[in-house]
């Protein structure tokens, strides 16, 4: 199994560089690729501020990879539950760390648009 970085993942999904695009797609065709939740992370932020791509778009976009038969992802419960409130509105940044600290009873923050979203989910996020 082989980690894939951030600029792989990006090139495989924006094709800007068609070399690096066509290296990417191939290394996703040959290898067993894994993809850390903060590659993930880091790939959103880029196809929402370098791109300008709307949620929507990188919403199918990491839905697609993730689908696809040699990629593992971190974590993967975690990873979907994410998705799937990043799909409702959530910011994928605090939907991520929501979803990853649900061992916890709380989860504190100093941001109250994050605090208001959340309860629409049923998530416990206190103002600290």
């Amino acid at each position: 199994m082989i980690a894939v970085d951030t600029n792989v993942l990006v090139r495989l999904l924006t094709r800007d560089d068609p070399i690096q695009a066509d290296r990417a797609a191939a290394l996703f065709e040959r290898e067993e690729v894994f993809i850390c939740k903060t590659v993930l992370l880091e790939t959103e932020w880029v196809l929402r501020f370098s791109y300008g791509l709307e949620n929507l778009v990188i919403f199918k976009a990491l839905t697609n990879v993730l689908g696809l038969p040699h990629v593992t992802v971190e974590d993967n419960p975690v990873v979907v539950q994410a998705l799937s409130l990043f799909q409702s509105g959530m910011d994928f940044a605090d939907a991520l760390h929501l979803a990853s600290s649900k061992s916890a009873v709380q989860f504190a923050t100093f941001d109250e648009r994050l605090k208001k979203r959340a309860a629409n989910f049923n998530h416990q996020v206190v103002l600290a």
